[in-house]
């Protein structure tokens, strides 16, 4: 007999059998975060754990997307374990990133939207980030330039300009996320995209658009005609 009991090595075995031969779809979400924590500590049944988290932070994306500090407060947790779910996380972003930055962003629009769905739509706090791009649309950087309050994310105009002369970029798209899930622009959101249009304009710096990602989906400013 092994260090837990046959029917938790049973149970395990079923997971990894249905997870190697259908793939990650043929497991819910309390399942993948169940067999995922279980790589990390496989000396103890995981289910419980996996159902805590999730009801903690609202869902799968939650989970991932969490806090390491606030993953390690829920019971249960240690580093490891909260370790395994930011590598998790971290593994997915890298391989949706790896499809932004093949091609241009204008021509691969819905993979930057996953990309950034992925990233940013489940955080607990506000985070204003700036893709600068070159002249043929390629991504240069991805810049986190603020990260806020639960609602509130400070944006300085003039630093969003100076910084895409810093990159020599040739245009740039504004993102950020809305933590209450709504992702409807706000006043404050479309006053801050014009301010920024019009600072860039004269020195030749395109505004792409502004996207603005929550929980139930995006809004673009520019789709909108807002900007």
């Amino acid at each position: 007999m092994g260090d837990e009991p046959n029917d938790a090595a049973g149970h395990r075995a079923r997971l990894r059998s249905r997870l190697l031969g259908q793939g990650g779809d043929a497991l819910l979400d309390h399942e993948l975060i169940e067999y995922l924590l279980a790589v990390a500590i496989p000396r103890r049944d995981t289910k419980p754990l996996a159902y805590r988290l999730l009801r903690e932070f609202g869902g799968l994306g939650g989970v991932l997307t969490a806090d390491p500090a606030a993953l390690a407060r829920i019971d249960g947790m240690g580093d490891t374990s909260a370790a395994a779910i930011k590598v998790a996380h971290a593994a997915a972003i890298r391989l949706v990133s790896g499809e932004v930055s093949a091609r241009p962003v204008l021509s691969n629009w819905q993979a930057l939207l996953d990309y950034l769905r992925a990233d940013m739509a489940h955080r607990a706090t506000e985070c204003v980030r700036v893709l600068h791009l070159n002249s043929r649309n390629m991504l240069i950087l991805d810049d986190k330039m603020s990260e806020g309050t639960v609602d509130q994310a400070t944006l300085h105009p003039r630093e969003v300009i100076k910084r895409a002369l810093e990159m020599n970029a040739a245009s740039i798209i504004l993102v950020h996320n809305h933590p209450s899930g709504d992702p409807q622009p706000s006043r404050a959101d479309i006053e801050l995209t014009r301010t920024i249009v019009a600072a860039g304009k004269p020195l030749g710096i395109a505004v792409h658009d502004h996207l603005v990602i929550g929980t139930e989906g995006h809004a673009s400013l520019r789709a909108m005609g807002l900007m």
